[in-house]
């Protein structure tokens, strides 16, 4: 398998990494590690806060494996690759710890959907966002519930709408989708570690119980991500997104 998931627990705080060549875009393999580690560091002992970053200088998440994309045929197999990031997801809603997010570079896609799924999210001025998939005839459907919970509606609907604009590390702050926003990578990590270090410290019991009232009314997700997942599943099959994407290969091979 390409790429991979990491994890390591110091000092009371755990640190889940994900990694992918291809600028951090995740296959089908690759979530569903991370949906387990989420779900394994939910119940170990030995930490009390959690750290979601990825690997690498580049981007944070460029979304799902287009590579994956390409290769669906059927419906179901449309269902089982865009249910990836609702496993993950909901591995992060019902985590027990809070998640903070390491967003280093941009997001797009799955990779909004990660952002806005963490609890608190630390950024950088590079970190830009966009929700790239009308663009190939598809939707956020499956990341859009966290998008709009975090974002709100207003915010989630110029980003699904408008699918080809980049929106700023600074846009997105101002919408709520990232807490904490630096000028460079070491202050985005003094920051990460700033929270994390002070969470540590704090009763895991009251921060499981808080975890509990900032999700509250998200307990339907874990039927309604794969609802959604079934449309994109459906949709990717259509003659205009079989064309959109033969459009993006022939550009890749130019």
């Amino acid at each position: 398998m390409d790429g991979y998931v990491r994890y390591e627990v110091a000092d009371d705080i755990a640190t889940i990494e994900f990694f992918h060549p291809a600028s951090n875009s995740l296959p089908g393999a690759i979530l569903r590690k991370l949906a387990e580690t989420i779900t394994e560091a939910g119940k170990d002992d030995r930490a009390k806060v959690i750290i979601l970053r990825s690997g690498g200088d580049s981007a944070f998440c460029a979304g799902a494996s287009f590579d994956e994309l390409v290769a669906i045929q059927t419906e179901e197999q449309g269902l089982q690759f865009f249910s990836g990031f609702a496993w993950v997801i909901n591995a992060m809603r019902e985590c027990p710890k809070f998640i903070i997010g390491r967003i280093h570079g941009k997001a797009v896609g799955g990779g909004v959907g990660l952002a806005s799924a963490v609890d608190y999210a630390v950024a950088t001025e590079g970190a830009y966002v966009k929700l790239s998939e009308l663009a190939i005839g598809i939707g956020p459907f499956v990341v859009g519930p966290a998008v709009e919970r975090k974002m709100g509606t207003s915010a989630f609907s110029q980003l699904a709408i408008d699918a080809t604009e980049w929106r700023s590390a600074e846009w997105a702050q101002q919408h709520g989708l990232y807490a904490e926003v630096h000028h460079t990578t070491a202050e985005m990590d003094k920051g990460v570690m700033h929270i994390a270090e002070r969470l540590a410290k704090s009763s895991p019991e009251a921060m499981a119980e808080l975890k509990k009232i900032c999700w509250t009314g998200t307990e339907h997700w874990s039927k309604l991500l794969f609802e959604r997942a079934a449309i994109s599943g459906r949709l990717v099959l259509s003659e205009f997104t079989i064309n959109a994407i033969n459009r993006f290969k022939n550009r890749k091979k130019n």
